[in-house]
Formats: structure tokens, C-alpha cells, sequence
């Protein structure tokens, strides 16, 4: 039994990050250079990838987790997400494409939170089942990659949301497989709060918990830089089949999925996702480097690319496990929705728009009349912001000695 469900939880992931990764990687290198958006303005349309997230813990409060089953609500997101991508690409100006971008990722936002909690409450063992499961969704983004580079040359074209869009209606009809979730708050007892999911809230009373949430929200400004920028800085780098290649991203990351719950158990949290932030500073500090670095440019590009499984894994999905590890089963949802808030919501908000403006600040035009930007001016703050935060955990972080998991009615 154990086997069929991780087996469909594994597609699940597949088929939700297959989605993700045929639209988000690109989507910047399709603003700017096909419907000329400036800098602010892209870091707006990423920017609704994290409205999207801060509605996300509400939508799941109030209607989810209170009155349908977990995959009821995921196939109606799917396939509604489906036809706003459909719509996607007839908005050409600004004012068209960005709310409709921001309906569609209220729809998409919710299924990261709701899928993980439906994951973590199937698997008998998450610590060590989760991020096996979870290795699907990094081979979802390397076939988007290699998919829109390969089979539709999509990156400056707004094929991608439509191959997105029939991607998300395939997910939703796939989500009425999965194991039945009932909603979790259910009776005339559950408070306003805990519908909301603000009972999660009363972890932050433990110091360690309230570091680790104000490291993951400062980590999230630099760290959306890279999300931002990326395939606009390999495009004016003249990189053909950009999606593809930065997909060796996800390779990294299928490789450290599988390493984590060793070194988990090995090093522990705060070891671990200190090694996440501080590959996010190296990550920044070789893109800066690869600016002025002649024939070693093509090397450090393709080793930032490469860190991402430790940056990825180490910080993201550690903790997810460390923020399920300290909630107890009647808020583990709201606990997981909170984390999303701050890594996809509130932290990505800040993030996405300090990028866009980073990246309109250093906007360069020359006699002709082409745009480029100073990529060296970009990088550098996100590099030295990464290491003011692992500063910062290192000092105040403190290791669990044990897992504590807070009564969420009596607090």
C-alpha cells in the first residue's frame, strides 16, 4: 500500500513542478525581450507568484482544509489554473498580463502547500520518504526545461503557458487519484484561527522557531535574485536552448534529494541548512565573478547552476521537514502553509521586487538602441546578502535536541 501511494505521490510532483518549470524559468527573457516590460515590471509579474502564496494559507484555511477533501481541491486548481495559462498569452500589455498572472498563481500557489501536506500525512516515515517523493519534482522541472528548449524552442514565445496550461489540466484529473484526504478542521469546536491557520503562529513562542522563520524570510530577498534574473542573464550571454540547460539544476537537485535524509540524520538541521545558504552565497559570488572571467565564464555559470540542490534542498526542503518535525498533527497543515507563506509568499514578494528594481537600475541601452544590463552590479548585493543571513544563523540558531511538538489548543 505504502508503495502505490508513494509511487502516486511521486507523480503528483512530477506533473505540479512539469507546470512550474514551463513557464517560471523563462518567463523573464519572454517579458523583456518579445513585450519589452522594464525591469520593475518583471519583478512585479514574478511578484505574483508571491501574492499568490500570501492568499494561499487562507484559501486553504477557509475552504480546504474546512469543508473538501484535499483532492477535490487540487483538481479544481489544476484545471482551472489550466485555462487561465490559456489566457495567458493573449495579454500583451502590462496592465492585462499581470492581474490575470496574479489570478492564476492564487490557483496554482495553493497545491505546493496542500500537496506537501497530503505527502507528509500518507508517508509512514516523512523524514525519510518525503524527499525521496519529492525527487520527482525536480525531474518535472529538467523535462519542462528540456521540453520548451527542445521540442517547442519556447523560451521567447508565449507557447510556454499554453504547454503549462494543458500540463495543469493533466494534474488536476491526475490529483483525483491520490489517496482521500478529508479536511482536517472540521466540527463546530475549531476556532476562527485555527481555520485560518494562525494557530501555527504559537511555534514562533520557541526562540529556535522564530530564528529559523526570520532566516528563511531574509534568505528569500537574495535568493529570488537568481529566480528573477537567471535566463535573461544566460540569453544576453547568447546561450541558445537557455531552459534546457539551466535545468541541469534540477539534476543537482535529484542528487542531494536523495543524499538528504543522510545528511539530516548525520548533521542535523542547523548544519544542513547552513550549507543551503551559505551554497547561496557562493552561488552569487561565482555569478558575479563570471561577469569579467574570460574563458572561465561558461565554468562558473555552469557551477551556480549546478548548486542548486545543495541551495534548493538544504534550505527549502530541510525546512519543510524541520517545520513538520515541530508541529503536531492537528496543525501540521497550517505549519506547512506558513512556511509557504514566507518562502513563496512574503519573502519572495520583497525578493522579486528589490530584483526587478536591481535589474532596471543597472539597465544599460547602447547607440543602437539595445538593451542589456551590468550583470556584475546585479549579482553583487544578493552575494553579500546571503552572507549577512548565514551571520545571522549561525549566531542565533539553535539545534533541537529533540522534537517538541506544541498542543495547538493550548496554546
Amino acid at each position: 500500500m505504502q508503495a502505490q501511494i508513494k509511487t502516486k505521490l511521486s507523480i503528483f510532483m512530477f506533473l505540479q513542478y512539469l507546470i512550474w518549470g514551463s513557464w517560471y524559468v523563462s518567463m523573464a527573457s519572454y517579458l523583456s525581450k518579445t513585450l519589452q516590460f522594464s525591469g520593475e515590471q518583471i519583478g512585479l509579474a514574478y511578484g505574483a507568484f508571491a501574492i499568490g502564496a500570501m492568499i494561499a494559507p487562507f484559501f486553504v484555511g477557509l475552504i480546504a482544509d474546512r469543508y473538501f477533501a484535499s483532492e477535490k481541491i487540487l483538481a479544481f486548481l489544476g484545471i482551472f489554473g489550466g485555462l487561465l495559462l490559456f489566457l495567458l498569452p493573449e495579454m500583451t500589455t502590462f496592465g492585462g498580463f499581470y492581474p490575470m498572472l496574479i489570478l492564476y498563481c492564487c490557483t496554482y500557489v495553493p497545491t505546493l502547500a496542500l500537496g506537501n501536506s497530503v505527502s507528509l500525512h500518507h508517508l509512514e516515515n516523512p523524514k525519510r520518504d518525503f524527499p525521496l517523493v519529492k525527487t520527482l519534482s525536480a525531474v518535472g522541472w529538467i523535462a519542462a526545461g528540456l521540453m520548451l528548449s527542445f521540442v517547442f524552442h519556447g523560451e521567447l514565445s508565449a507557447i510556454q503557458f499554453y504547454v503549462a496550461g494543458t500540463i495543469s489540466i493533466l494534474f488536476g484529473l491526475f490529483s483525483l487519484t491520490l489517496p482521500h484526504t478529508p479536511p482536517m478542521k472540521t466540527g463546530k469546536d475549531v476556532s476562527l484561527g485555527e481555520i485560518l491557520g494562525l494557530d501555527a503562529l504559537a511555534l514562533l513562542k520557541k526562540p529556535s522557531f522564530a530564528i529559523f522563520i526570520a532566516c528563511m524570510f531574509l534568505i528569500c530577498i537574495p535568493l529570488y535574485f537568481y529566480f528573477v534574473n537567471m535566463n535573461l542573464y544566460v540569453t544576453e550571454l547568447g546561450w541558445t536552448n537557455s531552459a534546457a540547460k539551466m535545468s541541469l539544476a534540477q539534476v543537482s537537485d535529484i542528487l542531494f534529494l536523495i543524499l538528504l535524509p543522510i545528511l539530516l540524520s548525520t548533521f542535523g538541521y542547523k548544519k544542513t541548512i547552513f550549507i543551503g545558504i551559505l551554497a547561496w552565497a557562493a552561488r552569487y559570488f561565482f555569478l558575479a565573478g563570471s561577469v569579467d572571467a574570460g574563458n572561465m565564464q561558461t565554468t562558473f555559470v555552469f557551477t551556480a547552476i549546478l548548486l542548486h540542490g545543495v541551495c534548493y534542498d538544504f534550505l527549502f526542503i530541510a525546512g519543510q521537514l524541520y517545520v513538520d518535525g515541530e508541529a503536531n498533527e492537528r496543525i501540521r497543515g497550517a505549519a506547512q502553509g506558513l512556511i509557504a507563506f514566507i518562502l513563496w509568499g512574503l519573502g519572495a514578494f520583497v525578493g522579486t521586487n528589490l530584483a526587478g528594481i536591481s535589474q532596471a537600475a543597472y539597465t544599460l541601452e547602447n547607440a543602437s538602441g539595445t538593451i542589456a544590463h551590468d550583470w556584475q552590479g546585479i549579482w553583487i548585493y544578493p552575494a553579500w546578502g546571503s552572507v549577512a543571513v548565514l551571520l545571522i544563523f549561525v549566531i542565533f540558531f539553535r539545534e533541537p535536541k529533540k522534537v517538541v511538538k506544541l498542543d495547538a489548543e493550548k496554546s
